[in-house]
């Protein structure tokens, strides 16, 4: 394939994060010739002071602002999606936004149970704090520290959660909490998604671990999922991120 006639990337961000968190990662990409956008998820751009709005902002918010950015591109795009923001690529590419998906440790679709305790006893967790599905849910460095960026040295940790902001308690209730969401917006029709997709998560991943990952790439036709050695949750900047970078191109290169 020709750089000039090379579709254009969507990198979609995960929960707590923004576009920023491609800095590093879009670059080799764009070595490669794509030209690459990372949309802003809604109200994720007021720092720690959100408004309160997106406490009940859902996933098919997100994912209808996402589809409403595709369909001004000029070509429909490859999206590329870490985290909450695999499971909008999903979403969108059951609807046609999509001409090939690379999911990069991405969250699992309605109906797709978990395969780890932590799983379970994070959702678990999450009930505890009370009511959440209306709230606008704050990052904790300790969870973050532990289960996201837990393949960073300590000063790298500090330095990428001083840029995390708030999240949506719906979405977050939507993702983790399926089985009591009865509007089901996390469900993804998977022989509408007819798209070439790669999948693939960390050794170590805590929050979406290899069992569900490879649960999530079995629901479709075309899919590959990969379980990356020495890798946890933040694929896009942790020690070895430019082989993850690496091998999604050849991927891409295949399709």
């Amino acid at each position: 394939m020709s750089k000039t006639k090379r579709p254009p990337i969507v990198m979609i961000h995960g929960a707590f994060v923004g576009p920023w968190s491609f800095d590093a990662f879009r670059e080799p990409f764009e070595a490669a010739g794509y030209t690459v956008h990372t949309p802003l998820l809604r109200h994720h751009g007021h720092g720690m002071n959100p408004p309160q709005a997106l406490g009940s902002t859902g996933l098919v918010d997100y994912a209808k602002d996402l589809g409403k950015f595709i369909k001004a591109l000029d070509d429909t795009p490859i999206l590329l999606g870490h985290s909450l923001g695999g499971l909008l690529a999903q979403m969108l590419a059951s609807k046609g936004r999509a001409r090939a998906l690379v999911l990069l440790a991405p969250c699992a679709p309605w109906g797709v149970l978990p395969s780890t305790l932590f799983e379970i006893a994070s959702a678990q967790t999450m009930m505890l704090n009370g009511p959440m599905w209306n709230q606008v849910l704050k990052p904790s460095f300790d969870v973050a520290a532990h289960a996201s960026l837990d393949r960073l040295p300590m000063a790298d940790r500090r330095r990428v959660f001083a840029q995390f902001v708030p999240e949506s308690g719906r979405a977050t209730f939507e993702i983790m909490h399926w089985g009591w969401d009865a509007a089901r917006a996390s469900h993804v029709s998977a022989p509408a998604v007819t798209c070439p997709v790669w999948c693939v998560t960390g050794e170590h991943d805590k929050i979406n671990p290899p069992g569900t990952v490879q649960r999530v790439a079995a629901r479709y036709r075309h899919a590959t999922f990969k379980e990356l050695a020495g890798h946890s949750h933040w694929l896009i900047e942790e020690p070895g991120w430019e082989d993850v970078a690496a091998a999604a191109l050849d991927w891409l290169k295949s399709v």
